[in-house]
């Protein structure tokens, strides 16, 4: 048993296909085969059940792939450790951000970590955030912008900003004569929200319940932008944070008293051996 044959049964576990699962580890689909047969009649089990209508992972296999993924995990560790001392600010960094964060904040962010530390190659992972949190415990990513609070043992969070959000309305709309609206003033009015699994779609939900407003049944956006165009259109009202908050002829930003927030963290692991760079990345950020 070696760290490739764990590698082989991981990739044909998440893909649960032999033929593709053979191309992410760039070997033949027969040789995949018979490298996992061979593990197989090695350990006295059967880690898949597979023909050519089904595929299954036993529940022996089952098991033996978590153990698997864990040694993955630590073998990178190991590595990332002699990086680490090699170089604590270069080699390769991987950061995750929220889609209503990532396109508006990583590309002076992403800028500023290259000037300042022009031998780390980085990698951009833009998720929703339960997704994020799944990858930063499972190793794949190195640190995260997430909404805070999150509740989570193994991540330490720290604040990078927080932001108020704005009323989003076309230009020919009451609230668009206003300087500044009342919360209590959207009581009873209909927003559009983003779809579900978007943080910034709860914590509009939220703000609509505090207030007896109530969501627009008939759309839900995939994304702030298409939010956007749909109030340019003048087909209705939104919640836009202030740092999604553009010029725009058609759209009026209607700011409000005592507006709700949301305030933007990074999060990384308890356990990251690039604690020494994610600090000083996290100084950069503020």
């Amino acid at each position: 048993m070696n760290l490739r044959d764990l590698k082989y049964i991981v990739e044909v576990a998440r893909e649960k296909n032999f033929a593709r699962a053979s191309e992410k580890v760039f070997v033949s689909q027969p040789a995949l085969s018979m490298q996992i047969k061979k593990l197989e009649d090695t350990l006295g089990i059967n880690i898949f059940e597979r023909d050519k209508q089904n595929f299954l992972i036993t529940p022996a296999g089952a098991e033996i792939i978590k153990k698997a993924e864990i040694i993955l995990r630590e073998s990178e560790e190991i590595k990332n450790i002699a990086k680490n001392f090699k170089d604590p600010f270069g080699g390769e960094i991987r950061i995750g951000a929220f889609p209503t964060v990532a396109s508006y904040f990583l590309p002076n962010f992403v800028r500023n970590i290259h000037k300042k530390f022009p031998n780390l190659k980085i990698f951009l992972i833009e998720a929703k955030s339960a997704e994020l949190i799944d990858k930063l415990n499972n190793g794949e990513i190195d640190f995260s912008l997430i909404a805070m609070p999150i509740d989570n043992e193994n991540l330490v969070g720290e604040k990078i900003f927080s932001e108020k959000f704005l009323l989003a309305t076309p230009k020919n709309h009451p609230f668009a004569k206003k300087s500044k609206i009342q919360i209590k003033e959207l009581k009873n009015q209909e927003l559009m929200l983003l779809e579900d699994g978007h943080c910034l779609r709860d914590q509009a939900l939220e703000i609509c319940s505090s207030v007896r407003a109530f969501e627009k049944n008939d759309f839900q956006a995939t994304s702030l932008e298409t939010l956007r165009q749909m109030v340019a259109n003048g087909n209705g009202i939104t919640l836009i944070p202030e740092i999604a908050v553009r010029n725009d002829d058609k759209v009026s930003y209607v700011k409000i008293f005592n507006a709700p927030f949301r305030t933007i963290g990074i999060y990384y692991r308890k356990s990251s051996v690039r604690k020494s760079l994610i600090k000083e990345i996290i100084r950069l950020a503020k």
